[in-house]
């Protein structure tokens, strides 16, 4: 009967009468009701049943107050708490019910819980208390009806932060408000010496700060030694700097050296700073020439700092250019500089106002200072180039400086810092007061070259004077006794030159940067042009000493061609991959670590090709699709295939290079030695030859770009071309190896009485029809004699490799420069451009011995034995250039070397004796494939003489 009650009930009610007598079982069937606040359901439950209301389950560890709690199911709450369930048990975080209740917001349950006396001040495992989950979350209302329960409004958590410091993280004024009217201290500090300010400046919650500061808050530094404007700055919360800067005006001149900071990370510098600063301009018409007069004076002062030698090198170089770029970026977007004339400024100065002008006043006396420098260097090199070869001692640096006898310039001889001396430099009698004080600048008008400039010197701790010094009139015996004084006994031996160096040519840097953000972008300034001129010898002298410094800081060589052919002589002497390093620098590109192209991109960043006509497909889209898209990221799909990403793109650039040179479109012609290949002068067969040129000119630098290697190998003169780099008639070899033959014959021989009767014009074939070209005007009538055959022979020359094809090699070009910058690609050679775009090759040294006859010699000599052993010795890149010597290629025909071919057809390798003499070289015929091999006495000296030999043959060493 009882059962029967019981099943009509359940079947009423759609649910069980009663809890399962396992308690696990009873808290989840209890769980979801309370999680829906079915408290009549609970009670019935609950009613006559021996479930403790106390128990908790999970990992979690909670009672269904907890649950309650969180919930909001403020009558369930209600009724477990009359059922006893304790108000301040804790589950695994060490969290009450009452801290759940307050993290959500749950007044009701909060206030209930209270009445049953649970703890406002209990702390979970974090260390937060109520009011901490109050405050986090801004719940402001509540905080006021629990704070007669709170005993110390300054509670701290686990990291000493009190319910103030998460307040204004979070940005909650009213809860920040509430807090600091009920005693909450405003300068209490964390475990970390962050106060309520740093939290709320390194979260960008300007308003939050603009109360703490109107109620007292302190700008001190944290532990870390970072005050509130450095988290402001370092966030780029460019609000909140002004908040600051509102209060504490004198924190401007700290907010301007920042940039000198060595904590500030350049990516910070070029973002997140030149953001705020860019924010005080455009919120302040007059804060924007304010800004950037005072980062100008701040460079200036850097600046001659750096050439002091008194400071660090690295980190003051560092700071100049931060600095000096902070400006011009901050300068272009006020005053309109830009790519475009008609660009207009953000609420700032019209281009070229006399606001703007005065702007880069207080570096005049900087680049005063520089020109000084260089003039008395100048001076010297041309006194004494020797000294710009070798170390300059210390003892010798009176000697730099023009009419100053050694004699009378004694280190040694004690002065009093009042004392004034006299000095010459350009005829002029210059005043300068000894100190050691720190200088810092002070504006005055500019001063015109080889004039004094002065500027105030502040006095360093323990002085009381002001002094003035004359800032363009160090000279090197300045140099010698700061460096003397301040520098250690181990520095004190070294090169005056190498030490200043760096310093001026950072300088010059800086100079560049200030000149160039004056004119409109893609020009180089007609001021810092003249100043390069100017000193262009001592320029060169100098970085020849340490040609390090031309990747360091002359980036302007790139940008102004005229320039680049001073320097480029020295640049092309400094390791391939120092300059291969510098391209991809200056290039712009970041290829991911396999040097492939990105392939997660929008479907119309995809290039979509048809594998059956490939080159003409790939040629459609090519020339359609965006160059800045290719450069940025590009990914490859073959038509009706599913295949997309690096794998195919690495496929792609393979098989389509390969199809460039398929006769069939008769763009490219076979040379002589059968491996490479060279524009085709009958090209024009094809009409549109002058556009699939151009798309090859597109993959070859857009491989090149993306740091991909091809499968495609050309002659040495079509590099040349790319290069921009003259032809000689060596080059003629790879396409007539027997014509160049001759043309070297008449160049070795006097030919006054041959009777050649050659005149300065040739018969050359055009489309099966012989037709008489003139090499120059009027060449007809010009015979070629012994004065003028050379000239003769490079005519012929560039007819043959130049001329015959310049319609196609222009069509190239202007495909490659869409991607590679002349300026940048003619740091190389063509040799190392070869192996940037194809790679190393790879020689089988046992089949080079296999092919190889021998004339003197045999294969039992010890000089053959050494020689081969050299070359299994020897890497990759030294066997290359040792096969480019002997050769002319550093190719191996397909079919390896028994495929080598000379001037009459198949040729072999072939090492030759010749007579032994001291410091002699190996010389090569490449139009036979000889090489001419001194009987050397030892393994040592044949190899080095091979190392020279390779090496400067892949140069334009003489190979005879």
């Amino acid at each position: 009967m009882e059962f029967i009650k019981d099943l009509a009930a359940s079947l009423r009610r759609a649910r069980t009468v009663e809890l399962p007598q396992d308690d696990t079982s009873a808290f989840y069937m209890l769980m979801s009701m309370v999680i829906a606040n079915q408290y009549r359901s609970v009670s019935d439950l609950l009613g006559d049943s021996k479930y403790n209301v106390n128990y908790h389950h999970g990992r979690a560890n909670r009672n269904l107050l907890h649950i309650a709690a969180n919930c909001g199911s403020y009558e369930c709450l209600h009724l477990l708490l009359k059922k006893g369930a304790d108000v301040n048990h804790k589950d695994m975080s060490g969290c009450t019910a009452l801290h759940l209740a307050a993290r959500n917001g749950q007044r009701k349950c909060i206030m209930k819980l209270l009445e049953y006396k649970a703890d406002v001040n209990i702390r979970n495992n974090e260390g937060l208390t109520t009011i901490h989950w109050l405050a986090v979350n801004g719940r402001t209302e509540l905080l006021h009806d629990i704070f007669t329960y709170v005993k110390d409004v300054d509670v701290e958590d686990a990291q000493g932060q009190t319910a103030l410091h998460v307040a204004c993280q979070n940005g909650h004024k009213s809860t920040v408000l509430c807090l600091l009217d009920h005693g909450a201290d405003v300068n209490r500090p964390n475990h970390y010496g962050w106060m309520p300010l740093h939290f709320a400046c390194s979260h960008g919650q300007h308003d939050t700060a603009n109360i703490l500061l109107n109620k007292g808050a302190r700008f001190v530094p944290n532990r870390s030694n970072k005050t509130p404007m450095d988290l402001s700055v370092e966030g780029g919360y460019s609000e909140t700097c002004c908040i600051l800067l509102q209060h504490m005006p004198k924190l401007f001149d700290q907010l301007i050296g920042m940039v000198r900071r060595e904590t500030l990370k350049e990516s910070l510098v070029y973002i997140t700073y030149t953001k705020v600063l860019l924010h005080l301009i455009e919120k302040n018409r007059n804060m924007g020439v304010k800004v950037l007069v005072q980062l100008a004076e701040e460079a200036s002062n850097i600046g001659h700092n750096l050439l002091s030698v008194s400071s660090n090198l690295e980190t003051q170089v560092s700071s100049l250019l931060r600095c000096v770029k902070t400006l011009c970026t901050l300068y272009r977007s006020i005053s309109g500089t830009s790519s475009s004339p008609q660009s207009s400024a953000i609420n700032g100065v019209a281009p070229l106002s006399p606001k703007t002008t005065q702007i880069f006043k207080p570096l005049d006396m900087l680049w005063q200072l520089l020109d000084d420098w260089l003039n008395l260097l100048k001076m010297e090199f041309e006194r004494n180039p020797e000294n710009f070869k070798k170390e300059i001692s210390f003892g010798n640096l009176h000697s730099l400086v023009k009419g100053c006898p050694d004699d009378s310039c004694n280190t040694d001889t004690e002065r009093d810092d009042s004392v004034k001396e006299t000095k010459t430099l350009n005829g002029d009698s210059v005043e300068k007061v000894e100190t050691e004080t720190e200088v810092k600048t002070e504006r005055k008008e500019p001063a015109s070259m080889g004039a004094s400039v002065e500027w105030e010197i502040t006095p360093t701790e323990g002085e009381t004077t002001h002094h003035k010094v004359v800032a363009a009139k160090f000279t090197l015996a300045d140099m010698e006794e700061q460096l003397l004084k301040r520098l250690s006994l181990e520095q004190a031996d070294q090169d005056v030159v190498g030490v200043t160096l760096p310093r001026i040519c950072g300088v010059v840097q800086a100079f560049y940067m200030c000149c160039s953000c004056q004119v409109q972008q893609q020009m180089t300034s007609p001021r810092f042009i003249e100043f390069v001129w100017r000193h262009n010898h001592v320029l060169k002298a100098l970085v020849s000493r340490n040609p390090k410094v031309i990747f360091d800081h002359f980036h302007f060589l790139l940008e102004c061609p005229e320039l680049m052919s001073q320097f480029l002589p020295i640049i092309k002497s400094q390791p391939f991959e120092t300059r291969r390093r510098w391209f991809y620098e200056n290039l712009g590109t970041t290829p991911d670590e396999n040097g492939l192209i990105h392939s997660t991109l929008n479907q119309e960043d995809i290039l979509v090709v048809d594998r059956d006509r490939l080159f003409h497909s790939s040629c459609e889209r090519m020339m359609v699709m965006p160059t800045d898209k290719l450069k940025k990221a590009f990914s490859m799909k073959f038509t009706g295939e599913e295949g997309v990403g690096r794998g195919v793109v690495r496929e792609w650039f393979d098989i389509l290079s390969k199809e460039i040179l398929n006769p069939d479109y008769a763009l490219f012609t076979q040379s002589a030695d059968g491996c490479t290949f060279q524009p085709n002068s009958n090209s024009a067969i094809n009409p549109d030859h002058l556009n699939y040129f151009q798309f090859a000119g597109h993959i070859l630098g857009l491989a090149l770009y993306h740091q991909h290697l091809l499968s495609i190998y050309f002659t040495r003169s079509f590099y040349k071309h790319i290069l921009g780099i003259p032809v000689n008639y060596k080059d003629v070899a790879s396409i007539d190896p027997e014509y160049a033959k001759n043309l070297q014959w008449i160049l070795d021989h006097n030919i006054s009485n041959l009777g050649l009767d050659l005149t300065f014009s040739v018969e050359t074939d055009v489309f099966g029809k012989m037709q008489e070209v003139a090499l120059k005007p009027g060449g007809a009538t010009i015979p070629v004699t012994e004065q003028n055959k050379e000239e003769y022979v490079q005519l012929v020359t560039e007819l043959r490799m130049t001329r015959a094809i310049q319609p196609q090699i222009e069509s190239f070009l202007s495909g490659f420069h869409a991607f590679i910058p002349q300026s940048l690609v003619q740091m190389f050679d063509e040799y190392e451009l070869e192996l940037m775009l194809s790679g190393l090759p790879e020689i089988c040294v046992d089949d080079w011995k296999a092919n190889t006859d021998y004339n003197g010699y045999c294969e039992a000599s010890a000089i053959i034995k050494w020689f081969w052993e050299i070359l299994e010795e020897s890497n990759e890149h030294e066997r290359v250039q040792l096969l480019q010597f002997v050769t002319g290629s550093s190719r191996v025909p397909y079919g390896g070397f028994s495929k080598l071919t000379g001037g009459g057809g198949a040729q072999k390798f072939t090492i030759s004796s010749t007579p032994y003499t001291y410091q002699i070289l190996p010389t090569a015929s490449t139009c036979i494939n000889l090489l001419k091999l001194p009987e050397y006495p030892t393994k040592e000296e044949l190899q080095e003489r091979i190392r020279i030999a390779s090496a400067c043959g892949s140069q334009g060493y003489t190979n005879a």
